[in-house]
């Protein structure tokens, strides 16, 4: 069997065989390891990343953070709507890459993933089989993990399955969001790239299958219904949310003060393991500090953002806003 998991494939190149590489990724995350693969001895023949579109209230066009390096660095970009049309998969061919790389792009079809000799492999940012799908990071501590990772494997016909080549972990701080934890992980899966190009291009790789267990998490699409704070929930619990959505997409709650009702975002908090008598959702203010009740303890608000304003600090908003002692968040 070969490196990406198929027969009469890889086998046979077992030489150092010179990579031709074409780059599919989108977010910032994908730059990280795009520049360390640019910066190496490598060559990056094309770069695929998300058509360009219209974005904020005036609809200005915007486009990929990939994008904006691979025209920097003058890469030829590709950005296909449709990964099977004729025309993209001609030109696709027509950059002769033996090898293709994957990083936080969407699902690749069979034709697109099979296209080079030497297959194509996805960085993920979680220790596969853990944690497949489109929030890895943010799940691993929302879930309230304590270690984490990225793993490469080789696409196969289903979402983040494939044979693994490697993996490397990583610790999570209890107090890191998931901004900070997302940077830590780019870095760890910038050596794991380059140490997988390494391997692929001696002919060196050997493949793990991942173990299918009925216990294993899933890094589901975040959604408005799954980044809504349940405030019956623990402290931890509370806490490892706000913290596994900042700075992006952010936990947010509805604030409830007489005739007033916002939506309200919550990104820096602490929770404070304390007994109490509040009603569970309490909240309570002074001139510098706001925290609300919850199952034994508070979650003490940090920094917010109300609807139409711009992220603040606590104390900024209490500066100028008064919240009653019969607030609460629901």
């Amino acid at each position: 069997m070969c490196l990406c998991g198929e027969t009469n494939c890889l086998a046979t190149y077992n030489n150092m065989e010179k990579l031709r590489i074409v780059f599919m990724g989108t977010p910032d995350f994908a730059v990280g390891i795009l520049d360390t693969i640019y910066n190496s001895q490598f060559e990056i023949a094309a770069v695929i990343t998300a058509p360009d579109k219209p974005a904020g209230r005036g609809q200005k066009v915007s486009i990929s953070a990939v994008k904006t390096y691979a025209l920097e660095k003058n890469l030829p970009i590709l950005q296909p709507t449709n990964l099977k049309n004729e025309e993209f998969l001609a030109e696709l061919a027509s950059y002769k890459a033996n090898l293709q790389i994957v990083v936080a792009f969407r699902m690749l079809p069979e034709v697109v993933w099979k296209m080079p000799k030497l297959g194509t492999f996805n960085l993920h940012a979680s220790l596969l089989p853990n944690y497949r799908g489109a929030a890895p990071i943010n799940w691993a501590i929302i879930n309230g993990e304590t270690e984490t990772g990225v793993t490469t494997f080789f696409i196969d016909d289903k979402i983040d399955t494939g044979a693994m080549i490697l993996n490397k972990k990583i610790a999570i701080d209890p107090n890191e969001n998931v901004g900070q934890l997302h940077d830590k992980l780019m870095h760890l899966g910038c050596e794991t790239v380059i140490e997988t190009l390494e391997l692929i291009e001696k002919g060196d790789v050997t493949t793990t299958i991942q173990t299918e267990t009925s216990d294993l998490k899933t890094a589901y699409k975040l959604n408005k219904d799954n980044c809504k704070i349940d405030w019956t929930k623990s402290g931890n619990e509370i806490y490892n949310q706000i913290r596994g959505l900042c700075p992006y997409p952010a936990a947010w709650t509805f604030i409830k003060d007489g005739e007033n009702e916002w939506n309200v975002k919550i990104y820096d908090s602490k929770y404070i393991e304390e007994a109490h008598t509040y009603t569970i959702g309490t909240i309570i203010s002074g001139k510098k500090e706001m925290k609300i009740a919850v199952a034994n303890g508070f979650i003490q608000i940090e920094s917010l953002q109300f609807p139409g304003k711009k992220k603040m600090q606590i104390h900024e908003l209490l500066n100028g806003t008064q919240i009653s002692s019969e607030a609460f968040v629901k």
